[in-house]
């Protein structure tokens, strides 16, 4: 892929991208960007919906992160932008403060243009819009600022996998690489810990469309990610996620050549308190069972951990 141009370049010449970025900031509205179908009216100065965000995106910072996978990462890191608030509020989450809290800022289209700019000028390999799902109008108008200046890395969608599929649509020929979770197999665990009992059929219908838009995951010859799936899913404990399910779905629907990073990193974070089977971190020997599961369903090309997460040994 050494001729490699990320597909958004094209949307911009062609007068693609700004036909979306027309048709998406009216969806605000009244929006149904997302499966939680608020209906709010985010243009007005009415109550929010669930993500708690108006017209303008909030962000709570941006940076190169060396943390993420490493074809994300490569030498010179992740360009993250982390968006404050988000869709589906995982009683778990890791970033509780951001998620659940509103820890970040509002900015607008041409703030939210530079940060990308910004980002690719430090020799980020790609810019990695971390919760974007309830903002994807807000990023197709700063995206097109940025192409009047010359962006030209990958757009990363790093979604928790609760996206809509029409939504989703909008994004064919703009993004190149969507990282989705795929946290729940079961609905009882998903109403439990976010109160989306619909989360497992919304998440495998939003994964077959980022496949379909966009296929396996192509690396440059240095191993860094250019275009395709990469899907993380976080080992729960006692097998609360379905690890194995998940990983037969992959391999039988999706492609059994897709990228998986299967996360160790559980830990008790967030507000736990009507959960008490996830009050503690996942077991060495949970995770390696789940590493088992998706060899035996055929998902082979696994992202190698990097850093000693917080794991009970038993």
């Amino acid at each position: 892929m050494d001729d490699f141009k990320p597909a958004y370049i094209e949307s911009f010449q062609s007068g693609l991208l700004q036909a979306r970025a027309d048709a998406a900031r009216p969806l605000l509205k009244s929006c149904r960007l997302c499966p939680r179908q608020c209906s709010v009216d985010r243009l007005g100065k009415g109550h929010p919906g669930v993500c708690k965000t108006l017209d303008k995106a909030w962000v709570s910072s941006f940076h190169a992160h060396y943390g993420e996978e490493a074809p994300l990462v490569g030498q010179h890191g992740s360009g993250t932008i982390f968006f404050t608030h988000c869709n589906l509020l995982c009683n778990f989450c890791q970033n509780y403060d951001i998620s659940h809290q509103g820890l970040g800022q509002e900015v607008t289209d041409r703030q939210l243009a530079d940060m990308m700019l910004s980002l690719e000028r430090e020799g980020c390999h790609n810019i990695n819009f971390v919760t974007p799902t309830h903002v994807v109008p807000q990023i197709l108008s700063a995206l097109l600022l940025a192409c009047e200046q010359g962006l030209h890395v990958p757009l990363v969608y790093n979604s928790g996998g609760y996206d809509a599929v029409e939504t989703l649509q909008l994004l064919t020929g703009i993004f190149d690489i969507y990282m989705p979770d795929f946290k729940f197999w079961d609905s009882r665990i998903a109403d439990m810990t976010c109160k989306a009992p619909d989360y497992p059929e919304i998440a495998r219908k939003a994964i077959l469309e980022m496949h379909r838009q966009v296929g396996d995951l192509a690396l440059d010859e240095n191993g860094v990610a250019q275009k395709g799936l990469l899907l993380r899913h976080l080992v729960l404990p006692e097998n609360q996620a379905g690890t194995r399910e998940m990983m037969r779905f992959i391999a039988n629907k999706i492609s059994v050549h897709t990228y998986v990073n299967i996360m160790p990193k559980f830990r008790h974070c967030g507000d736990l308190s009507n959960t008490p089977q996830l009050q503690r971190a996942i077991s060495r020997s949970e995770y390696e069972e789940a590493l088992s599961a998706a060899r035996s369903e055929g998902i082979l090309r696994l992202d190698e951990p990097r850093f000693a997460f917080m794991m009970r040994r038993v």
